[in-house]
């Protein structure tokens, strides 16, 4: 890598959602790396007003649409950020693959990938062990829970993945999973050619491109396996032409931990301590089983909650009314010295999700489209509340917590960027939203997957100490 040639951003990675995207954000961050995340492919600029960052990501909606739509908006937005002239572009994805061929197909971002980088390798790479996600001779297996003390679960036998409303896991081998996506062929290096080192990697790699196969799975079970999978991946990233992978954050580890030991990761950060606020609002779309109990743990201990109806979806419903209901519930609360979460759902069983998938086939949604419908209206909804209340109260932090409706939660707020602030949970940083001309620019925002966090989640967003 050209040192010299490094004042603009060389590493660029494009997030499915948004909470995936902090996750991103932090590992870069972590490693030295000055990164600000966009909600959409920023121009020159934009760019010019974060002098110095070494690295950019995207927080997309891809996770959420159709192939269609997915082949359109990868499209522009590869294009993009091939323009900016970096030499790393990652399809940023959940760690838990999260994807099916007709929603979020990651074999439709593979096909985009390729038609724009014409890369020589594509390398997919899943695992990443500090978050409990680790890949063994091409099966994925996930902890219950990130950053908590959960079981470790194949994929497929996951209690909370392999039953998820959208896309349920039901194949934890990745090239098998991947194959109902698209016809690319997948080459796999691995866990025993990991361990043997640099060398061994580079040669199952490159007989993997020898036999007409860019896309490689790459096994990883010790955050220590992805550095010398890193140095092998590093050499194909050139102006030219960009390395162009798949995967989750542990390509950001990865990358991170080579390239520190290379003198580009330069920037040292002394985090600061997370601080007690005096007004906290969470804001859940999610239906993980993990998030309900760091709600039901978090009403426990001093929060209250607000509910938002399965009416909201309805056309017929008078949303403003509504709206105005959860406004007044959730202010006089907060008034009587309370930190609040707007939930649309308390886990997987809630009847408020049978409800609103019954109210949407009754408006004639097709059951591809009722998700991506929920999602929207969701995002939409709880984006305008916190919007209202950050006017009407003097809000100290928001929550957001939900892959599925956090980006569209991000763009209600009016979000242009965030910057990481400090530390929280693993894949979740504390950040500082940019949201101009809205009551939100400048606040402490955190994003949450429904799988990060332990019980105390919210309790320790709030600053005070779990029990």
């Amino acid at each position: 890598m050209d040192m010299d040639a490094m004042q603009a951003p060389f590493f660029a990675y494009y997030g499915d959602d948004f909470t995936g995207s902090t996750d991103a954000l932090e590992c870069l961050n972590q490693a030295g790396l000055k990164t600000v995340l966009f909600i959409d492919v920023p121009n020159v600029e934009q760019l010019a007003r974060y002098p110095g960052i070494q690295a950019i990501g995207v927080a997309g909606m891809t996770r959420t649409m159709d192939p269609v739509a997915m082949g359109n908006e990868l499209s522009q937005a590869f294009a993009a950020l091939k323009a900016l002239g970096v030499r790393h572009v990652h399809y940023k994805v959940c760690s838990t693959f999260d994807s099916s061929p007709q929603i979020g197909s990651i074999g439709t971002a593979a096909e985009v990938g390729i038609s724009v980088f014409n890369p020589r390798l594509v390398p997919l790479l899943v695992a990443a062990p500090p978050l409990g996600r680790f890949c063994l001779f091409g099966n994925l297996f996930a902890k219950m829970g990130i950053g908590s003390r959960g079981d470790i679960y194949r994929l497929d036998r996951h209690p909370a993945i392999s039953y998820h409303p959208v896309t349920p896991m039901q194949e934890a081998d990745l090239r098998l999973h991947l194959s109902k996506q698209t016809e690319l062929p997948i080459g796999l290096v691995d866990i025993l050619s990991v361990h043997q080192g640099v060398e061994e990697i580079r040669i199952k790699t490159q007989a993997c491109l020898d036999l007409g196969i860019p896309m490689v799975l790459f096994d990883a079970l010790h955050l220590s396996d992805l550095m010398p999978i890193a140095e092998v991946l590093d050499a194909y990233g050139t102006l030219e032409k960009p390395l162009f992978s798949i995967g989750s954050s542990g390509v950001e580890m990865a990358f991170g931990m080579y390239w520190k030991t290379r003198g580009v990761a330069k920037q040292t950060v002394d985090w600061p301590a997370l601080n007690r606020v005096g007004k906290l609002l969470v804001l859940s779309g999610s239906c993980s089983p993990v998030t309900a109990k760091q709600i039901e743990y978090a009403l426990l201990h001093g929060f209250r909650a607000v509910a938002v109806p399965a009416s909201a979806v309805d056309p017929a419903a008078d949303l403003q009314t509504l709206m105005r209901s959860c406004i007044e519930q959730t202010l006089a609360f907060m008034e009587a010295g309370f930190p609040v979460i707007l939930h649309t759902s308390l886990g997987q069983e809630d009847e408020r999700i049978a409800e609103t998938r019954e109210l949407l086939r009754q408006k004639g949604y097709a059951e591809t489209e009722i998700s991506a419908q929920t999602a929207r209206i969701h995002g939409q909804v709880l984006g305008e509340i916190a919007r209202y209340i950050a006017r009407t109260t003097d809000l100290g932090r928001l929550g957001v917590a939900g892959g599925d409706t956090s980006s569209l939660i991000a763009r209600a707020l009016g979000i242009e960027a965030v910057e990481m602030i400090a530390p929280f949970s693993p894949g979740a940083p504390l950040c500082r939203a940019f949201a101009p001309n809205t009551p939100l620019d400048g606040i402490e925002i955190n994003f949450k997957g429904g799988q990060v966090g332990d019980e105390h989640y919210f309790i320790k967003l709030w600053g005070a100490n779990a029990s």
